[in-house]
This record gives structure tokens, sequence and C-alpha cells, in this order.
């Protein structure tokens, strides 16, 4: 699927058009998920231009915080660079679960078991007169 898919389809990774438009950007750097992060030229403002493709799915919640900084001119030098060490207690990005069987889901939901806790007696319910 993958080879064949690719000239037709952007939500599975970079199209071929995409590949073509980067050519004489720079690669800058690669993430832990396998996203690789490109530079170059400039936009109308003078304020240089970053690019993300993506390893595998196109979701932007995919994207490191430090990356994202990056892609947003949050940062101005590489993550690596210009952020200090991650913190021990840290723990590190995941990307968006909804949809997938990973997802939270609430004590009660239907996936779940659909049961809930009993109520505790504080609510009345309304009634109309």
């Amino acid at each position: 699927m993958g080879i064949n898919l690719n000239p037709f389809t952007w939500w599975n990774g970079a199209s071929w058009g995409t590949m073509i438009g980067l050519r004489g950007k720079t690669q800058v750097g690669e993430d832990h998920l396998g996203n690789v992060y490109y530079e170059g030229g400039t936009d109308p403002n003078g304020i240089p231009r970053r690019w993300v493709i993506y390893a595998g799915a196109n979701d932007a919640s995919r994207v490191s915080p430090e990356w994202f900084g990056w892609l947003h001119h949050q940062v101005d030098d590489l993550p690596d660079r210009s952020l200090p060490a991650p913190r021990v207690w840290e723990k590190p990005a995941v990307p968006n679960m909804t949809g997938t069987a990973l997802a939270y889901r609430p004590p009660g939901a239907l996936e779940k078991g659909g049961h809930r806790a009993a109520a505790t007696g504080d609510y009345e319910a309304w009634a109309p007169e």
C-alpha cells in the first residue's frame, strides 16, 4: 500500500509533490518519533519557513513539544541546542489517542462495561408543577 498510494494521498505521509518541493531545503533534525524537520527560504515577512515530514500518518499531535516550539518560531535555534535537558520526572509526549483502543474512557463508558458508580443521593430531579 505505501509506495503505490504515496503519489495520491497526503494523509499517509509526504506526497511526491511535497518531496519535490523540499529540494534545496535543509534537513535540520529528526525527533524520537522519526519525524524529519526542514528549514529553507523565507516568507514575505522575512521569517524562515519550516516544515515537518511525518513518519507515518499526518497527525499534528505527533510532533514533540520541543519541535513544536521550533516549528512555530517560539525557539530560534534547534531544540537540541537551545532547550535544557528534560527533567527526570517529565513523561515523554504521546500522540492524541482519540479513536484508538488506547483512548481514555471514563468509568461508566460503554467500552468499559457501562456500569457507573451509584448515585449518592445529593441530586434531586426537577419536576414541573
